[in-house]
């Protein structure tokens, strides 16, 4: 087995920040790309944000109330988690989407790239005696995964399970390149 192929670089070589979706994550409350920045004031007021909030997590506290999402990057765009693997017959790639449904998990392949997107739509309702709370959450996905040369996009399997997406691309023999030795001749 060819571990290059496995190496995240390859994996994920064509996916691309800058192309990222803006992400509503409540009523009013939009978080934007980093490229699409209107003031060096707002990427330092989104920098504090992430790190009051990462402090807190790390005591099982968020001061935003809980996660409504999977992870998001540090543009506030939703990743999910992608786990590959491979054997001698086939790439296995697993996405988790907890909250999401299959019909709102789309995947596309063309010229060996595989993009995977889906929207994310999430509500809460919290209802108590003298009061009644509603939160909404939407959100876009997308994973860019370049896929091997050996990689038979043709015959890909993807099933969907609890939250996890997941895709098995079968591996095609890859034909043996002959070696031709040049020879070199001296120069008189």
């Amino acid at each position: 087995m060819d571990l290059k192929k496995l190496a995240p670089w390859n994996w994920f070589k064509n996916e691309e920040e800058s192309s990222v979706v803006p992400v509503r994550r409540a009523e009013g409350q939009t978080f934007f790309p980093e490229s699409a920045a209107l003031s060096p004031m707002i990427d330092l007021h989104r920098e504090m944000n992430r790190i009051f909030d990462s402090a807190f997590r790390g005591f099982g506290l968020s001061p935003f109330g809980s996660e409504l999402f999977t992870p998001l990057t540090a543009s506030g765009q939703l990743k999910p988690q992608v786990d590959i693997s491979a054997t001698d017959k086939e790439y296995c790639i697993t996405v988790e989407v907890p909250g999401v449904s299959e019909k709102d998990v789309k995947v596309e392949i063309a010229e060996n790239v595989m993009t995977i997107r889906g929207e994310k739509k999430q509500e809460k309702e919290d209802k108590g005696e003298n009061y009644y709370r509603m939160e909404r959450a939407y959100g876009s996905f997308q994973r860019v995964l370049s896929l091997p040369e050996d990689a038979a996009h043709e015959n890909v399997k993807a099933t969907f399970k609890n939250g996890v997406l997941t895709l098995r691309v079968p591996r095609r023999e890859i034909p043996k390149v002959e070696v031709k030795k040049v020879e070199i001749k001296s120069a008189d």
